[in-house]
């Protein structure tokens, strides 16, 4: 046997964390101007002629276009500008209006200005989010889902911390 017994053990938490995000984009869909999301599915390239997957389709509110949304859950480093410049491509190529990323920890420099410039929104969702307890972060809205109990007082501010179970660091949202 060529892999031997690591095969099962395959790691799926990025199947997770994308299934979580398109969960959590239909449930805010009207918060991102969407109608609706479809899941996973291959659109084709106008220019190119290529079939590109797409993690989500986000249809626009009266079925006036369309969002690509891709779902990267690195949790060692942000997206980088190459990264963010495959999506632009398959934004223009795909005629989409414009995209979504979701990932726990945004987008390097570069990347941002690409975002910028293709009309992609950048989404923060905690890398270990599920449908019931998460943290999304976009534009200048945070979105929490806690299971249990949540108490503010006067002393309250307006940052969320959460520790990443991966590595041990505290990220602030």
């Amino acid at each position: 046997m060529l892999f031997g017994k690591g095969v099962s053990n395959v790691s799926t938490k990025w199947k997770d964390y994308e299934q979580v995000a398109t969960h959590l984009l239909g449930q805010y869909a009207k918060e991102f101007g969407l109608d609706r999301v479809e899941a996973k599915q291959g659109l084709a390239g106008k220019t190119s002629g290529t079939r590109w997957e797409i993690d989500v389709k986000g249809v626009r509110q009266g079925n006036e276009g369309f969002v690509i949304v891709e779902c990267r859950r690195y949790t060692t480093s942000r997206l980088s500008q190459e990264q963010l410049g495959a999506i632009a491509y398959r934004i223009m190529d795909t005629g989409a209006e414009g995209g979504i990323i979701v990932s726990p920890l945004g987008l390097q420099e570069g990347a941002r200005k690409i975002a910028t410039a293709s009309n992609v929104l950048n989404v923060q969702l905690d890398a270990n989010s599920t449908s019931t307890q998460f943290a999304m972060r976009f534009l200048k809205k945070l979105m929490i889902g806690i299971e249990g109990q949540l108490v503010l007082n006067d002393k309250a501010s307006r940052v969320l911390t959460r520790k990443c179970s991966n590595c041990g660091k505290i990220y602030s949202f």
